[in-house]
């Protein structure tokens, strides 16, 4: 059987990337332009200067993919592209461009979900097997997907306000720490001896749901308190405080979903998973219970185009296409492509 090679794009936020994956397995090539440096004068993604950004990259993220792969466009099986979720401005730049190459070139369209790129990210890791349960951490995500074959996405449970990435933003604000705020929290709570008691949202008895926005207020009630009696916080303890509760909600729940569902392997993914708290955590836990837990390296978690050429593997093998109608779905749910 002749090898597959895919040449994906991914500009769902502030990233222009464009990767090539043979076999679903193995990165060719993977290039990111990241807008981290024009972003963070602004404490947070812009999406208009996104969308700009990504216009003056896309061409060239695609031409360096190819070029450092050594390859021409007559060498690839198909073109792939993040369909949503995402803003709906950043992913059209990518979704055009992706149109346009495969047009050009013959060649078929497969319309990606960020998410299930995040999840794949893994499968160029270790094998995936199945029954597994991911845990998806990110800016705009938090969710316990169980997957029980290739393809087949079931969200057990999800965040009913902020995500955690989110959270870490805005508690990283209060502390004026720059954007992005997730690392600077991380470092300072590594560094921590203790740290301030935060709640806990666990929710109803037996939900896998999420909730992290009354932990993020009550950081922000802490600040205040502290401010009108004139004293000064600690920014260490904060971001330990803050970071433990965030730790061991979704480390438990993550177990507790896994003994229920009698998984062979659990992963992480999303740009929170890397985290270096979150990531020890869930390391102990599964190798204390016995199951495998796989997490990407730092440059797969955050947003890339080598995952959702992952991911467009074995969708093409399923047969999933897209066509030239394709638009971009910043709302677009995660649902099983079998």
């Amino acid at each position: 059987m002749n090898d597959q090679y895919i040449l994906a794009i991914e500009t769902s936020c502030d990233e222009t990337a464009a990767a090539i994956i043979r076999n679903g397995t193995e990165i060719v090539s993977n290039i990111v332009a990241s807008q981290i440096d024009s972003q963070k004068r602004f404490g947070g993604v812009v999406p208009e200067v996104a969308s700009r950004h990504h216009v003056e990259q896309i061409t060239i993220v695609i031409e360096e993919a190819l070029e450092k792969a050594n390859m021409q466009p007559s060498d690839l099986t198909a073109v792939a592209v993040t369909e949503g979720p995402g803003l709906v401005g950043a992913l059209l730049i990518g979704i055009n461009a992706a149109k346009a190459f495969a047009f050009a070139h013959g060649l078929p369209l497969i319309p990606v979900h960020h998410i299930a790129g995040h999840i794949y990210a893994n499968a160029l890791v270790e094998p995936m097997e199945f029954p597994l349960l991911a845990l998806v951490v990110s800016g705009g995500h938090t969710e316990l997907v169980l997957m029980k074959e290739h393809g087949s996405f079931e969200v057990i449970g999800e965040t009913r306000d902020d995500a955690a990435g989110e959270a870490y933003d805005k508690v990283a604000r209060v502390l004026n720490m720059p954007y992005p705020g997730g690392p600077h929290i991380d470092r300072l709570a590594q560094e921590a001896k203790e740290g301030i008691d935060f709640p806990r949202a666990w929710l109803e008895e037996n939900s896998y749901d999420f909730s992290f926005s009354g932990l993020k207020s009550a950081v922000i009630n802490y600040k205040h308190n502290m401010d009108q009696r004139g004293e000064e916080i600690d920014p260490q303890k904060v971001a330990k405080g803050f970071q433990d509760s965030v730790v061991e909600v979704l480390t438990t729940k993550t177990l507790r979903a896994a003994r229920e569902f009698n998984v062979k392997q659990v992963i992480a993914a999303g740009g929170v998973s890397a985290n270096k708290g979150l990531r020890t955590s869930l390391e102990q836990v599964f190798e204390k219970e016995q199951i495998p837990f796989i997490v990407p390296p730092l440059k797969l978690c955050t947003d890339n185009a080598a995952m959702i050429g992952a991911a467009a593997s074995y969708m093409y093998v399923a047969g999933v296409r897209g066509d030239l109608a394709m638009n971009g779905l910043p709302g677009k749910e995660l649902k099983s492509w079998i």
